[in-house]
């Protein structure tokens, strides 16, 4: 009954809110004991791990689950392995709780800076991977936070197993259980219930389908982490590097299809166009991508068929590639400026002040001077790990990473001063 489920949410809520106190005043040497006790808990629990990772296979594919969702679901001894690594990582990363910036003496003596604190209860709603368990998991602990996670239903065994190793992980630090709670139901009203406490969950992070993300952003109380689409750009400039132009664009697009920072669009510089396309196109046939491109491009690619204004802000997440031959730096902008999605853009040219340009009037999260959008990660960007990727501006924007997690209070300093 959905009574049942609203009171089994608020039930978790509170108690999250109890735990996150105690979370943000361990220390850190608790935190990263309590990641790498729930590692060695993970890996000893190997066997249980893959009963439980077996019933949610048997069972997606009793619902006709699709390949890609069932491999994302698997959890294969590397992607176990991953996770250890992952912990690993994460326990070493500088920990950002409680470090104090911009400290300054005023002229009435007092001393005034910022001191870098927990959120307090982050709410993560993710489907189908069950090692999301484990990053989300970690980088909210790592970070002072207590979280509640609620995976995809398709893997709720897996799930299950992995919050048992997290507990144990947390019991042997002195932490209490509930820092990291996986909701046990499949019930979608508890995801709902989830996103509109207030009291109890300061923030929400949706990892999945567009759809997902619509929902929450459309729905929560609280404020949400996201990004909806990655429609990513790269733009071949007039000055290009010709073999640095087609690495960065066969990667940017090949390197894998079906994430949020492969690039989806391509704008190619006019003066450039006859030279590059055909000598990109080689690549993106031998891998099998269709291409869809305005009128020049088809007129110089006999196979590419023509574009429909809707391919322009399409996120394909499949070998499919828009591609379109601009004028200008300024026309590249604007395309960009109209279409994308403002997850991350990359330009590549030898030209510094077009470059510079790029990089200051280009609105997206991520904007890149020759490098490929797959680098648009927190893993790549030095984070250690990220618990998504936002595309709003305030607070976290990019890769979230700890800091991400965190907020700033001011904090001041006396000697005794009064105001007068």
């Amino acid at each position: 009954m959905q009574m049942d489920v609203t009171q089994l949410m608020l039930e978790m809520g509170a108690a999250a809110r109890q735990a996150a106190r105690a979370v943000a005043a361990s220390t850190t040497a608790q935190r990263n004991d309590a990641l790498l006790a729930a590692r060695d808990a993970l890996d000893g629990a190997r066997t249980a791990l893959a009963e439980a990772n077996a019933e949610d296979l048997a069972r997606g594919r009793s619902n006709n689950l699709d390949a890609p969702l069932l491999d994302r679901l698997e959890l294969t001894p590397a992607r176990i392995d991953n996770m250890l690594e992952g912990l690993t990582q994460v326990a070493g990363l500088p920990d950002p709780v409680g470090a104090i910036d911009n400290m300054r003496t005023m002229p009435s003596g007092i001393r005034v800076g910022q001191m870098r604190v927990p959120l307090g209860v982050i709410g993560i709603i993710y489907e189908s991977r069950p090692n999301v368990t484990v990053e989300a998991a970690s980088l909210c602990l790592k970070s002072g936070n207590a979280t509640i996670l609620r995976g995809g239903s398709e893997a709720l065994a897996s799930n299950q197993a992995i919050a048992r190793c997290i507990e144990q992980g947390l019991a042997a630090a002195g932490l209490p259980a509930a820092a990291v709670q996986v909701v046990g139901t499949t019930d979608r009203a508890a995801v709902g219930q989830l996103i509109s406490m207030p009291q109890y969950v300061d923030v929400i992070v949706p990892r999945g389908g567009k759809g997902l993300i619509e929902r929450i952003s459309r729905e929560a109380k609280v404020p949400v982490i996201k990004h909806l689409d990655g429609v990513c750009h790269v733009y071949l400039d007039d000055a290009a590097d010709t073999d640095m132009a087609v690495s960065i664009a066969v990667n940017a697009k090949t390197q894998r299809y079906g994430t949020c920072n492969t690039m989806e669009t391509l704008l190619v510089a006019a003066s450039r166009a006859q030279e590059l396309l055909p000598l990109l196109d080689e690549h993106y046939a031998a891998a099998g991508v269709e291409l869809r491109g305005c009128s020049q491009t088809c007129a110089i690619l006999p196979r590419a068929v023509a574009a429909s204004d809707a391919d322009w802000g399409e996120e394909y997440l499949a070998p499919i590639l828009a591609v379109k031959v601009v004028e200008t730096l300024d026309e590249a902008m604007s395309h960009i400026a109209r279409y994308s999605s403002a997850h991350t853009e990359s330009i590549v040219t030898n030209d510094h002040g077009r470059a510079m340009r790029f990089l200051r009037e280009v609105d997206s999260s991520s904007v890149m001077v020759n490098a490929s959008t797959r680098f648009a990660d927190g893993f790549e960007y030095g984070l250690g790990a990220e618990i998504g990727i936002s595309t709003d501006k305030l607070h976290a924007r990019g890769p979230v990473g700890l800091e991400g997690l965190t907020s700033q209070k001011y904090v001041v300093l006396g000697e005794g001063q009064v105001r007068t």
